[in-house]
């Protein structure tokens, strides 16, 4: 299908990690009309790529990027947000971790009245997506799917990441091969969708084989203004294309526009907290409080550490390998959350002029505190205000403070100590020998909490009895008709695991409903 019409069974909106898994699944009924579009452009062949969206070895923070910044903590500056504005979305810029999470996760979310988001029911999707290269035979893996995953093997690690497992051994850490075992901790070479240095993103692994078929049209360089309603039903889409402002109609329109992306769009369409959106000067279709709110997000503070030999830090070698995964203490300050910690060691600074610098990030994978995400603007482009509020839950950061001692306790142990020349902090200088007070590391933390980039909940599916949810757990939002939204905007909490894996099952979960009962969707 090569030309725009005038109107479509299914309208997704954004390619990225979600959006691109519907487009595929959906179009698979010859008989349903699709159409992808993205605010991003589109490379419809691998070799016609650009490097950093090939090199899984890092992030690509710059040339496919929305520009976003948020506030991270209340003592910190603004500073930049990465997300992929790219058919592939953000799993096209990551670093290609593919954790899952673990069954806790999930089952939290059922509890939270999302039954249909329970471990046994997402386990068949989160197995339907991956082609596991290492454990593909194992009954909680699949071999034949989609994205492609592998281990760095033992002699495929930098001498850095090797001296991080054996450091880890001498500190106590069991070693974990398969850290997507559902009850797996300790440490090992991360799960990574990528094969080489190509990272193997939705846009090559679902978008790709999906491509010729007739009944699917994927636009590009596509922004949405806002969606159009003739009552309570979506029925079409405002977006700036070419130059101009087009409609495009739908019986279903799907948003997988992402966690930061879903509020603004909601909001610009007229859902959302009502005060906000007449303050704005937007018209109420429906006046939905929880869009924006409960945006959840890993914090993580990171140990600077100058290397005796710069080679050992230099960028071109892969910057994630391993991954140290366990739970923290016992207290009575918090409960136990298993795995809720993760250590993770960076084989180069992604910071400016910092040569012969990696770095230890110490993770907090279950958090409890809430950002937000507004809009200050109705401007289709305006910048949404991200505030994250990390370290303003007592409970964050005391476990953070362990997290970070654990951290540094990685720097004074061989033999990842013998690689290193000094530790460094931006705030306080901690030697080799020191042992810092759990006063000065709450004070590293409140200041230099960063987000792991994972943000997600800002669109909260649950029950229409909890005033905070959007869409119930087929992803229809409670309020309005016509209008689905799949993307990590629906999580009710973050998982303890990077983000992306899961908004891929959020996209392979929410397709099966369609494809299973259109009809509850208007097709």
């Amino acid at each position: 299908m090569g030309d725009l019409q005038n109107r479509y069974d299914v309208l997704i909106v954004g390619a990225g990690s979600a959006g691109a898994v519907i487009a595929n699944r959906i179009s698979e009924n010859p008989n349903s009309s699709v159409l992808l579009i993205d605010a991003g452009p589109d490379y419809s062949h691998v070799q016609d790529t650009p490097e950093d969206l090939i090199d899984g070895n890092k992030n690509s923070v710059n040339d496919h990027d929305w520009k976003h910044q948020y506030w991270p903590t209340a003592e910190s500056l603004i500073t930049p947000f990465p997300r992929g504005r790219v058919t592939g979305g953000s799993s096209a810029v990551n670093t290609a971790i593919a954790l899952r999470g673990i069954p806790e996760d999930y089952d939290g979310w059922a509890e939270l009245g999302n039954n249909e988001w329970s471990w046994n029911k997402v386990l068949p999707a989160f197995k339907r997506l991956e082609r596991d290269l290492d454990y593909g035979e194992a009954d909680h893996h699949g071999d034949a799917g989609p994205i492609t995953i592998r281990r760095h093997p033992w002699n495929e690690l930098t001498e850095t990441h090797q001296a991080f497992v054996e450091t880890s051994r001498t500190l106590g850490y069991p070693d974990c091969k398969d850290q997507n075992e559902p009850y797996g901790w300790g440490t090992g070479s991360q799960p990574m969708n990528k094969l080489g240095r190509l990272r193997v993103s939705t846009a090559i692994g679902y978008l790709a084989p999906a491509r010729a078929r007739p009944n699917l049209l994927i636009q590009a360089d596509t922004h949405l203004r806002r969606v159009l309603f003739e009552g309570k039903r979506a029925t079409a889409v405002e977006v700036d294309h070419a130059g101009s402002v087009n409609r495009i109609d739908a019986s279903l329109i799907i948003l997988c526009t992402g966690a930061i992306q879903t509020p603004p769009a909601l909001w610009r369409s007229g859902l959302g907290p009502r005060r906000d959106l007449e303050d704005l000067g937007v018209d109420v279709v429906a006046d939905i409080s929880g869009v924006g709110a409960n945006l959840c997000d890993h914090p993580m503070v990171t140990v600077q550490i100058l290397a005796k030999d710069p080679a050992h830090a230099a960028p071109e070698l892969p910057l994630i390998q391993t991954v140290t995964r366990y739970s923290a203490p016992n207290s009575s300050h918090y409960p136990e959350h298993r795995n809720d910690l993760q250590i993770e060691l960076l084989t180069w600074s992604q910071r400016e002029n910092s040569p012969g610098v990696f770095s230890i990030a110490a993770v907090l994978e279950q958090s409890y505190g809430r950002g937000s995400v507004r809009l200050d603007s109705a401007d289709p482009h305006a910048q949404p205000t991200i505030a994250q509020y990390f370290c303003e839950d007592d409970r964050d950061t005391l476990r953070l403070v362990a997290n970070y001692r654990d951290a540094l306790a990685f720097t004074q142990t061989a033999p990842l100590s013998n690689l290193i020349k000094e530790v460094l902090s931006s705030k306080i200088t901690l030697h080799h020998s020191g042992n810092p007070s759990d006063s000065e590391l709450a004070t590293i933390v409140r200041q230099t909490a960063r987000s792991g980039y994972h943000p997600c909940g800002t669109a909260k599916m649950g029950p229409s009895s909890d005033p905070q949810s959007v869409v119930d757990q087929y992803g229809r939002l409670h309020a309005v008709d016509g209008l689905v939204v799949a993307d990590a905007s629906i999580m009710p909490d973050v998982p303890r695991a990077n983000t992306n894996l899961t908004s891929i099952m959020i996209g392979e979960r929410i397709s099966e409903f369609i494809r299973r009962s259109p009809g509850d969707y208007g097709l």
